[in-house]
């Protein structure tokens, strides 16, 4: 992975309130928990019992749509790597 991958999927884990990924048909919204070698985690849910992690792999996100929920503007704004 490169550096300049893990520097804008920081950047996207730290921007807006929330993320969203969606891709293969599914969307998953939460919060970016963990950026590992060859995925990331999203935690979705606001509880144990709601929600979930779930881990995408690079190769996913380089066809998914990424976004992330600006509060100043109250929206989804569209990220790209």
């Amino acid at each position: 992975m490169s550096e300049a991958l893990i520097n804008r999927l920081v950047e996207f884990a730290e921007s807006g309130n929330q993320q969203r990924i969606t891709f293969n048909g599914q969307t998953h919204q939460g919060w970016i928990m963990e950026i590992s070698e060859d995925a990331l985690m999203i935690s979705t849910g606001f509880s144990d019992k709601s929600g979930h992690d779930v881990w995408v792999k690079f190769e996913e996100l380089a066809q998914a749509e990424l976004s992330y929920w600006d509060n100043q503007q109250d929206q989804w704004v569209k990220f790209s790597l």
